[in-house]
């Protein structure tokens, strides 16, 4: 989970049972395979995402990862990525309200920048509000479904929340994008094993 903005916030106390997560929204399903497009050719990350998924040292993905989030950081306009750095400071400043603010603005400027919503949902989740979180979550799997930080989020607010079935599928969903993470490989795991006996 260490690839989500807010996985470097310490999760709280488990909320299992929570009323904010009793009807915590399934993970967005995944659009149908299509061959590529013009549009699909000329997007940078494409070759990124094609090394992520076929590589299979960590190390290596890691260094791939690093490659695609320092992408996702870049709004392509100016004011955008100044305010996403103001709120940065803000959030390291513990200038909780000054960050939701400048992000509300960011999500304002630029609806379709996927790592706005990504950097609120990781600030909402330090505020306490997990199902402005989860909301925030979804934004960013609606403009970019192969955002693996969002769906490590969800999967362990999922996880925090009880919902081991839904967690793991956005466990899969993430694992399908970057299947050499072995931190995610092991919550996988877990929750499968976990599942599993249940079921017995």
């Amino acid at each position: 989970m260490r690839h989500f903005r807010f996985t470097i916030l310490i999760l709280a106390a488990s909320f299992a049972g929570s009323p904010a997560f009793a009807q915590a929204p399934e993970p967005p399903v995944a659009a149908p395979i299509q061959t590529a497009t013009p549009l699909e050719e000329t997007d940078p990350l494409e070759p990124l995402f094609h090394a992520l998924k076929r590589e299979r040292n960590p190390e290596k993905a890691r260094g791939i990862a690093s490659q695609i989030m320092a992408e996702w950081d870049d709004s392509g306009s100016a004011t955008a990525n100044l305010l996403m750095q103001w709120a940065t400071t803000a959030i390291g400043e513990k200038r909780n309200a000054a960050a939701l603010d400048f992000l509300d603005q960011v999500t304002v400027l630029k609806p379709d920048y996927a790592e706005a919503w990504n950097r609120r949902a990781g600030l909402h989740y330090a505020m306490g509000d997990q199902r402005k979180s989860m909301a925030d979550i979804n934004q960013v799997l609606i403009r970019d479904p192969r955002h693996f930080g969002a769906l490590s989020g969800m999967a362990g607010i999922l996880t925090e929340a009880g919902q081991d079935e839904l967690a793991l599928k956005a466990w899969e969903r993430y694992l399908a994008l970057y299947p050499a993470d072995r931190d995610a490989q092991e919550a996988a795991t877990k929750l499968s094993e976990k599942l599993a006996g249940s079921r017995t």
